[in-house]
C-alpha cells in the first residue's frame, strides 16, 4: 500500500444526527479517518456504537429522520479516467437521489451486506441481478453482460457458475450466497468495498473462506475495504488499519499491529481483553465490559465511556469529552491519560 497518491476517501469530523420526537440521536458525532487505495480499513465496536450508520453515510443511504448535518468525505477520482489526481468530489454534498451519487454508489463505492438473503430478490435469478447491475453501470449488452457475470462467479470460487447463474439466492446455502453478492458488489469493478459485518452470519469454516477471498480479491483488484464488525479477533486476520468506535465517537485508531500490541485507550484494553485465546485459563470466565453501552438519548457527559472506564479521572472525564490526538507517531487516541484534549488531530 502506498500513501503518495493521497487517500481514495478522507472523512472529517462526520456527523449524523437522528432528529426524533424523544430528542437527537448522534450516531455519529465527529469522525474522521482516511482509506487509501489497496488498504484494508477495519472499523470496530459494540453495536450501537455507529459503525453502520458510518458506512450507510458513505453511501448516502441513511434512513428518514437521519441526516448528515456536519463533514466531509471526500472521494478521490484519481486514477478513474486517467486524468491525475486533483479531482475530487464530496460526497456529504450530493443529492442521495441524484443522478451523480448513484453512479458512483455501485460503481465506485460498492456495498457487501451483512445478510445476502435480503440482499436478493427471491424471485429473481442470481445471474439476473448481476447482470442488471453490469449493465446498470456499464454501456453493454446482455449477452456481454451474462460472460461477465459468469466471470464473476468463476472468480469468488462458486463450482458450477453456469447453474447458479440461474439458481434463486434461497436456493443457495449461506457460503454460496455470501460469494454471490460479493460478485455483485465487484461487478463494476469499484475502488472501494464497504463489507458491513460480512461473516456474521456464517459459520467458522465459510467465515475463514470469505476472509481470505476478500483479502484475494483487494490484493487482485487493487482496491479498498472498509471492513466493519464488532470482532477483533477478525479484524486481526484482514486489516491494515483500524478505528475503534463508541457511541459515535472514534475511541483510537492506527495500523492494527499498533492497535492489537500496544492499545491505549481503555476500552480497546477491555475489548481485546474479551478475546479468547489459545492461552486463556480453562473453566475461567473471560473478562468483561463492566455495565452496558448507554440509550442514545441518554448520552453521559464528557468522555462517551467513563461510566464504564476503571481508569476514570473524576472531575475531567465527566466533565469534558477528550479530543482524539496523536500519541506516538502512529496512533491516535481520545483519552485524557494521554493529553488534555484541547487541540485535535486529523
Amino acid at each position: 500500500m502506498s500513501n503518495q497518491t493521497g487517500p481514495l476517501l478522507s472523512v472529517r469530523d462526520l456527523k449524523t444526527h437522528f432528529v426524533m420526537d424523544e430528542g437527537i440521536v448522534k450516531a455519529v458525532d465527529g469522525v474522521s479517518f482516511d482509506v487509501y487505495r489497496g488498504q484494508v480499513f477495519g472499523i470496530v465496536g459494540e453495536s450501537g456504537c455507529g459503525k453502520t450508520v458510518t458506512m450507510k453515510s458513505i453511501l448516502r443511504i441513511v434512513e428518514h429522520p437521519g441526516k448528515i448535518v456536519h463533514g466531509q468525505m471526500l472521494l478521490s477520482r484519481e486514477g478513474r479516467d486517467g486524468s491525475g489526481g486533483e479531482d475530487s468530489v464530496n460526497l456529504a454534498r450530493l443529492d442521495p437521489k441524484g443522478k451523480e451519487m448513484r453512479s458512483i454508489r455501485g460503481a465506485e463505492i460498492a456495498l457487501i451486506p451483512q445478510e445476502p438473503m435480503a440482499s436478493f430478490s427471491p424471485v429473481h435469478t442470481i445471474g439476473d441481478q448481476i447482470i442488471e447491475t453490469i449493465r446498470l453501470h456499464q454501456a453493454i449488452d446482455k449477452k456481454g453482460a451474462r460472460k461477465s457475470a459468469l466471470r464473476l462467479l468463476m472468480d469468488v470460487g462458486i463450482p458450477m457458475p453456469e447453474r447458479r447463474l440461474e439458481a434463486y439466492s434461497w436456493q443457495l446455502s449461506g457460503g454460496l450466497r455470501q460469494r454471490a453478492i460479493i460478485a455483485m458488489a465487484l461487478s463494476c469493478s469499484p475502488r472501494l468495498l464497504i463489507a458491513d459485518e460480512p461473516t456474521t452470519a456464517v459459520d467458522v469454516t465459510t467465515q475463514a473462506q470469505v476472509l481470505r477471498l476478500l483479502r484475494q480479491l483487494q490484493k487482485d483488484r487493487n482496491a479498498a475495504i472498509i471492513f466493519i464488525t464488532h470482532d477483533l479477533g477478525v479484524i486481526a486476520q484482514i486489516a491494515e488499519y483500524v478505528m475503534v468506535m463508541y457511541l459515535g465517537l472514534v475511541m483510537e485508531r492506527g495500523p492494527v499491529d499498533d492497535i492489537f500490541h500496544e492499545p491505549k485507550h481503555p476500552y480497546t484494553q477491555a475489548l481485546l481483553r474479551s478475546i479468547p485465546s489459545v492461552n486463556s485459563a480453562p473453566r475461567v470466565d473471560l473478562p468483561t465490559i463492566s455495565g452496558s453501552i448507554p440509550h442514545p438519548f441518554n448520552k453521559p457527559p464528557g468522555c462517551p465511556f467513563h461510566p464504564r472506564c476503571g481508569r476514570r479521572i473524576p472531575g475531567t472525564c465527566d466533565v469534558r469529552t477528550p479530543a482524539l490526538q496523536a500519541v506516538g507517531e502512529r496512533q491516535w487516541v481520545s483519552c485524557f491519560l494521554y493529553h488534555d484534549g484541547e487541540v485535535a488531530v486529523p
